[in-house]
Order: structure tokens, then sequence, then C-alpha cells
């Protein structure tokens, strides 16, 4: 599971802060985008918001489900064995799919 990575920055006397090099990078953020920040729990999330919208709630709260189930019960957490993974490989082998293709809409 990757780890987190912490960046900081000062807030100036007028509440305003540079967001770090490594944090614009990662959100791909320009002059002039705008951000969105989502408050959890005492965590706070900043999105650019032009992308918050390709975010599906259903699967950002199966992900947070999953996310603290893992920290609260870290023994359940289990490696799978070799054969399982040759199953698996096997199941979908044949399977084609173009990752970039956009979704169809339900209807």
């Amino acid at each position: 599971m990757p780890t987190s990575t912490l960046f900081e920055s000062t807030l100036t006397d007028r509440y305003q802060t540079t967001i770090p090099k490594v944090v614009r990078e990662a959100l791909g953020l320009g002059k002039g985008d705008r951000l969105k920040y989502s408050i959890d729990a005492g965590k706070v999330s900043i999105v650019r918001a032009d992308m918050e919208e390709e975010n599906d709630p259903v699967l950002e709260e199966f992900l947070d489900f999953l996310a603290r189930d893992m920290k609260e019960h870290p023994k359940r957490i289990q490696a799978i064995d070799s054969h399982f993974a040759r199953r698996i490989t096997s199941l979908v082998q044949d399977v084609q799919a173009d990752l970039d293709q956009p979704l169809e809409h339900d209807q």
C-alpha cells in the first residue's frame, strides 16, 4: 500500500500560502486554476475544481470504506497465494480493454 508524503507551507498575515511545487505538479495546476477543498474527520483534501466532476462519489465512498477497514482491522489483510494469482490471470488473459476509451453513460 502506498504511503502518504507530507508537504508544508506557511500562512502569511493575510492567511495566504504558496502551494508547494510537488503538489502543483501532482494536481496539474497552473496559474489561475481553481481549487476545491473537502473536509472529512479533520482531514482536508484539495482537488482541482475542474477535476472534481470526474470523481465518482460512490467509488470515493467505497474507497474510503476500504481505507477505514484496513486501518481498523489490519490483520484481515492477506496476501494472495500464487495459485489464486494464476487463476485470476487465466480468467482475464483474453480480455481486451481500452482503458482510455470513455465509458458509455447509463440510459
